[in-house]
């Protein structure tokens, strides 16, 4: 937590713009963290100490200077208010969230690199993001990496992990890729998994499923009630 002088000092939410202005150079540097920001919202439903958000300033004051901003494609903060007293945020000013950096950072490897392997990575790292994440499916033989990383913060370095889906303990959260489910376009997207290794479902889907096993069961029965007639 900033000293209280200190955070006297610093700009305000309203002084602050809430993007870097750069328009993204393919679909999927939205889409992907959307993904993840709406499934989100189905599986912690209940839960109100969480903020996710897609191509928001995030304002530190471990950079250049607090007025300049490190925009994510997406990244999570745990232990804040899902909405800033009852309000929409425009941008993440962590002098006002008690001090508490994202927990999680995802860039997309667009066409043009943007320092997704050098620049942010060091700025994650000052800033403290525990888990680094770059989703690369197009580019990733030409920047020599692979299609999907995860970074943890380790003695205030990156260390590379394996696995996938991999599991994030301090989150309660797994995150790996997979294809978006009913989808005509078939695209691969990064979800949520469970402890176990299974992804997890969408409300839609979750319905969905509920309405298959109904009727399973009400066919099962059916045919039961048939047999029985026959055998009668």
């Amino acid at each position: 937590m900033l000293p209280s002088d200190l955070k006297s000092r610093l700009p305000s939410s309203d002084e602050l713009v809430d993007s870097d202005d750069f328009p993204v150079d393919n679909e999927e540097q939205n889409f992907i963290p959307n993904v993840l920001l709406f499934l989100l919202e189905h599986v912690w439903k209940h839960r109100n100490d969480w903020f996710f958000a897609v191509d928001m300033g995030v304002y530190h004051t471990t950079g250049a200077h607090p007025k300049v901003p490190v925009v994510p494609d997406g990244f999570l903060s745990l232990g804040v208010e899902r909405r800033k007293g009852s309000k929409a945020r425009k941008s993440y000013i962590t002098w006002e969230e008690n001090g508490i950096p994202p927990i999680l950072a995802l860039e997309v490897v667009s066409q043009t690199p943007g320092g997704e392997y050098d620049e942010k990575l060091e700025i994650y790292a000052r800033l403290g993001v525990l888990y680094y994440i770059v989703y690369n499916p197009q580019f990733w033989r030409r920047d020599g990496h692979l299609p999907f990383e995860v970074y943890r913060l380790v003695n205030d370095v990156y260390e590379l992990q394996v696995g996938e889906p991999f599991w994030m303990p301090e989150i309660g959260l797994g995150v790996g890729r997979c294809r978006l489910p009913a989808d005509p376009l078939e695209r691969e997207v990064l979800s949520w998994y469970d402890s176990k290794g299974d992804r997890w479902l969408s409300e839609a889907e979750a319905e969905r499923q509920r309405a298959d096993a109904q009727q399973q069961r009400a066919d099962q029965l059916a045919e039961r009630l048939r047999q029985l007639g026959e055998e009668i």
